[in-house]
């Protein structure tokens, strides 16, 4: 009798078949007739409800009038999936963001090579979005088979070492029979699977499979290369552990995320993959043609010995951080243009004399996008002989402001790469001294305390944004409709936006309290001091996603300011931007329904498309090296052409 494993929805059922002629359609029927009657919490399943059968393995569509004995193997994986699910119920419950089930992202066949000391976060990012698949370099393979050796001889000899023939952290001492082992290293990752909290989304997951095999890649940690081998396979699969994202306080390493991520590699737990959707790891595994590892000496404590769960975090922080820091200066001076601000601030001259390189930079910028000879303003040329003498702080100093920022992101991103390409495991295995040392390379305060620092930082540029959204919708400071509406108070337009991007900036305020400054003893005091890194990291992330919107909401203000200015057109590249969000949300000319715009914007800002357009112009600007140019305005005082700049001085 034939037997098929069948996936609907959230479970496996087998489902035997004693018909080898019985048809794929009726496989289908029966494995929902089956899953209705075991789950009557699911609702009423019609018996003519449609659905499409795939094999798990290859994702081949079968027809459903071909026999199962003609196209499938007996105890094969398949999948049913029916119409009416557009999302899987458990993926609505922890990840709404992932269709189910083939939509997720898929790699393009390229690989990168891994070998412990030249991964970056910009490759480690796309590893994340499934772009490339894993490889070993053959040097790295080298020197995990050289470090193994010598644990293997370390068994042999019987010789008492810590995490390999010792029990761990207060049992350090309590040496362990040679038969008990194994039994060692799989109770050490069960036990430490103790996190608790949603899962990491697949792409954060991935992330953080990926930078553990780049670790391990390094052969310090005594991992045996078949194993190592498995892990890669499973990341190139998309098999991923369920990792709950809370649980670690970043100091003998990211314990309980890593051990989440090594207890689904055995056979243990739950997985997801591409395929599957969530569901028991073996399951997933098998369903994949892959096997659950077996640990040997030492590789349980290889494996979850390391601060991979802040700095793959911190990773996607920084790469956010870079994306937004860029993309708020062109925002800051749409902004700058629509209330009529005066580009002198951004003389270069000015910052010369406080050199800082992100300040210098973001006047350039300044200087690139707004009004002069290469980029004409017809908004800039309407009040260039006003009598404004200087802009409030929240234009004029957006090079001093948004500069550290920039400064802030560039630091946190040299610990972030380091970090990366670290050793971070205990003990630490060197083959070529023939010995093995603890030490304390898994202590995560590096990347804890660097993304506080960064939170604090990029918070920065939200805080100045709002400033900048209230003179926008404030009648007094903007000379533009208040709310920048017509018909205010049978309309309120931008009001309650602006209240939107104050709670933010508002929730900001308390997650910039920066975690890595407590500490709690732990493990019977021999992990007596922590760094938090974990929550430095998560909040970090949430901090950006705040920082994202709030300048989303600007960005969408300064560019229905403009309305009101029409005809005259700004900058050629502004142009641009303000074209980029019109091909996303139309003109606010009453009030509607204005959080599909403001998640449009910031889809917009995540992807990366408001400096797609303006980053051109930009460099362009940039490359052409043309002299600065200091248009005449009463606003700064000049002295008249040949005279002295000497002044006389009466006594």
């Amino acid at each position: 009798m034939a037997r098929y494993t069948v996936h609907v929805r959230d479970e496996w059922l087998m489902v035997p078949s004693r018909d080898g002629a019985a048809s794929v359609d009726w496989l289908g029927r029966e494995a929902l007739r089956r899953y209705a009657k075991n789950k009557p919490g699911c609702g009423r399943l019609s018996e003519e409800a449609a659905f499409s059968v795939r094999r798990c393995q290859g994702l081949a569509l079968l027809d459903p009038h071909d026999a199962l004995a003609d196209v499938l193997e007996n105890n094969e994986f398949v999948e049913v999936v029916l119409e009416d699910d557009a999302v899987s119920p458990d993926f609505d419950q922890w990840m709404p963001e992932h269709r189910y089930p083939w939509a997720a992202e898929r790699g393009t066949g390229r690989c990168i090579y891994l070998d412990g000391n030249h991964l970056t976060i910009e490759e480690l990012v796309r590893l994340g979005k499934g772009l490339y698949k894993i490889k070993l370099s053959a040097e790295a393979e080298d020197k995990i088979k050289q470090s193994r050796l010598l644990l293997e001889n370390i068994v042999k000899e019987n010789k008492v070492v810590y995490g390999i023939t010792t029990g761990f952290g207060k049992f350090a001492r309590t040496v362990i029979p040679h038969n008990k082992l194994k039994e060692l290293q799989e109770n050490l990752v069960r036990s430490h699977s103790a996190g608790v909290g949603k899962p990491l989304s697949p792409q954060r997951c991935r992330m953080l499979l990926a930078l553990r095999i780049n670790v391990l890649a390094k052969g310090y940690s005594g991992i045996s290369l078949e194993t190592l081998n498995q892990m890669i396979q499973a990341f190139n699969a998309s098999c991923l552990s369920f990792v709950p994202e809370k649980g670690t306080v970043g100091a003998s390493g990211d314990l309980a995320p890593l051990a989440h991520l090594a207890l689904g590699l055995m056979g243990e737990g739950k997985m997801w993959s591409p395929k599957s959707g969530w569901a028991d790891a073996k399951y997933v595994l098998q369903a994949h043609g892959l096997k659950p590892v077996s640990l040997k000496p030492k590789e349980g404590l290889s494996l979850i010995n390391g601060t991979q769960m802040i700095t793959s975090l911190g990773a996607e922080a920084v790469e956010r951080a870079e994306a937004i820091a860029r993309q708020a200066d062109i925002i800051a001076a749409l902004t700058l243009e629509v209330l009529k601000g005066s580009t002198r601030a951004f003389d270069s001259d000015i910052h010369e004399l406080r050199p800082h390189p992100g300040q210098m930079e973001v006047a350039f910028r300044f200087r690139s996008l707004l009004g002069s000879d290469h980029h004409p303003s017809e908004i800039a040329e309407s009040h260039r002989f006003c009598h404004r003498v200087q802009d409030a702080y929240t234009l004029r100093c957006c090079p001093q402001v948004h500069g550290v920022v920039n400064d802030t992101i560039a630091f946190v991103k040299n610990i972030i790469e380091t970090e990366i390409n670290s050793a971070t495991d205990n003990p630490m295995v060197f083959a070529e001294r023939g010995e093995t040392i603890s030490g304390g390379n898994f202590h995560g305060e590096y990347p804890a305390k660097a993304l506080d620092y960064l939170a604090i930082a990029v918070h920065e540029l939200a805080a100045i944004s709002e400033r900048r959204i209230e003179r926008l919708c404030n009648p007094s400071l903007s000379e533009l409709p208040a709310f920048l509406v017509n018909e205010g108070g049978l309309n309120s337009g931008f009001m309650i936006a602006h209240c939107s991007a104050a709670a933010l900036v508002s929730e900001n305020k308390v997650l910039c309290h920066p975690s890595s400054v407590d500490s709690l003893s732990t493990s019977a005091a021999t992990e007596d001091h922590v760094s938090m890194g974990g929550w430095a990291a998560r909040k970090a992330l949430r901090v950006i996603e705040h920082v994202e919107q709030v300048l989303g909401i600007e960005l969408l203000a300064a560019c229905q300011g403009i309305e009101f200015l029409r005809p005259l057109r700004t900058t050629t590249p502004l142009e641009k931007v303000y074209d980029l969000v019109r091909s996303k949300v139309r003109p606010w000319i009453k009030d509607r329904f204005m959080a599909p715009d403001i998640d449009a914007v910031h889809q917009l800002l995540m992807e990366q498309k408001v400096w797609e357009v303006a980053n051109p112009y930009i460099e362009k600007y940039r490359q052409a090296n043309l002299p600065e140019e200091r248009p005449v305005s009463p606003t700064a005082f000049t002295m008249p052409s040949g005279s002295s700049n000497k002044r006389s001085r009466k006594e």
